[in-house]
């Protein structure tokens, strides 16, 4: 790209299966919206499959001006053609669940999706499915607060979402929201891939859990939790409890299995959901994380583990960070992983990914040459003692640090 710092988090195409029958409409561009700077990147993979073009860039000042929206995050491409994606917030950095409407041919900010007075306080992923007239979306937290790296105490100051927001697809209004509880933030949502189901799975980063949202008999949404990551007692951590931090959820395309990864804990697990009611853990590999030997951290009481996994060794590289994104090809045996979660958590949580520099991972370098402290966020500790109760600890030299 040819700007640095833009944030490529989430990427979409300008056509996908809800344009199926369609011959005119293939998969010409890659949309790329940037979650920092909010720009919007169309990228031609078409005219040269091996070498893609940068097409057409989408301002952030369209973006302000056109539907008072920043901080793009997931894109859908409709039936319609159009291309849907959702916000974080508004241009000033304040929480605002909203949607932008892109014309599909000339990538052109249309304005926003949502009609009426009501919206969500924040924002993230969505997913919509016409058949049932709906449109899902989640949150994870007001942008201003985000950029500055994760705190505890905005938990508690209700900086960060806690509920699954039901839309009415043709009226483009909100209908519902789902409560999943104080400091759950649902992130990835997923509806099953059979166009007529009426359910699908959310996994909430902080709490470690999985919800199953459904449709009742009645026609309302309604959501139950049916997977529990459990959080880890140990000892040269920030806090004396380590929650598994869920990132990232997928399904397979024959809703046979539902994906996802913990990103501290570092492992990604395969469910069977032939059941949706009741999942059956089947598979786990552990990919990085912090809870593996040899590292700066000691699990003293794990409800799962027999003990501490080995690390991740590839052409004899130790994976730094955790598991995060993920796709799983067509056919279902090969899972794709990536370890960046957002650059202000990477540098927070993994100061080693990427041969960071201690002014990259906001440290101070030490006199003498020493290896760099990190700086911790003012409030952190008073957050934390609120968040997960336990006394201060110290933060281990090379190890991880928040």
């Amino acid at each position: 790209m040819p700007h640095v710092g833009d944030e490529l988090h989430h990427s979409g195409w300008n056509a996908c299966s809800s344009c199926h029958g369609d011959p005119h409409k293939s998969r010409d561009f890659l949309i790329l919206p940037s979650l920092v700077s909010s720009r919007i990147y169309i990228v031609d993979v078409a005219t040269d499959p091996r070498a893609p073009r940068l097409h057409k860039v989408v301002e952030a000042e369209q973006l302000a001006l056109k539907a008072n929206a920043a901080f793009p995050h997931t894109s859908h491409c409709l039936g319609s053609g159009e291309i849907l994606i959702s916000c974080l917030g508004d241009p000033q950095g304040n929480g605002k669940g909203t949607f932008v409407l892109l014309d599909g041919e000339t990538f052109e900010v249309k304005g926003n999706w949502e009609k009426g007075e009501k919206s969500p306080e924040l924002g993230y992923d969505f997913w919509y499915q016409p058949r049932h007239n709906v449109l899902l979306s989640t949150e994870w937290g007001v942008p201003r607060a985000l950029l500055q790296g994760f705190n505890p105490q905005d938990v508690q100051k209700g900086l960060y979402g806690r509920r699954i927001n039901v839309w009415d697809w043709g009226e483009r209004r909100l209908l519902q929201q789902l409560d999943l509880g104080s400091g759950s933030i649902p992130l990835e949502i997923r509806f099953l891939h059979q166009p007529s189901a009426a359910q699908g799975f959310v996994g909430c980063a902080l709490s470690g859990d999985i919800w199953r949202f459904y449709k009742n008999p009645e026609g309302k949404w309604e959501a139950e939790k049916v997977i529990e990551v459990p959080n880890k007692k140990v000892q040269g951590w920030l806090l004396p409890e380590m929650p598994a931090l869920i990132t990232d959820i997928l399904i397979s395309l024959d809703d046979k299995f539902l994906y996802f990864s913990n990103w501290i804990h570092g492992d990604v697990r395969q469910y069977d959901i032939s059941d949706p009611k009741n999942p059956k853990l089947v598979g786990q590999v552990f990919l990085g994380g912090s809870i593996c030997k040899g590292g700066a951290v000691t699990v003293l009481e794990d409800r799962e583990l027999q003990e501490q996994p080995e690390p991740c060794v590839i052409q004899g590289k130790r994976i730094p960070g955790g598991p995060q994104m993920l796709q799983l090809s067509l056919d279902g045996r090969r899972l794709y992983v990536t370890t960046s979660l957002f650059s202000a958590w990477d540098r927070q949580f993994y100061p080693e990914m990427g041969g960071l520099s201690a002014a990259a991972a906001g440290c101070e370098p030490r006199a003498g040459g020493a290896e760099p402290e990190p700086q911790i966020p003012a409030g952190f500790w008073e957050g934390a003692r609120g968040t997960l109760p336990g006394p201060r600890g110290s933060v281990p030299g090379g190890g991880l640090h928040l």
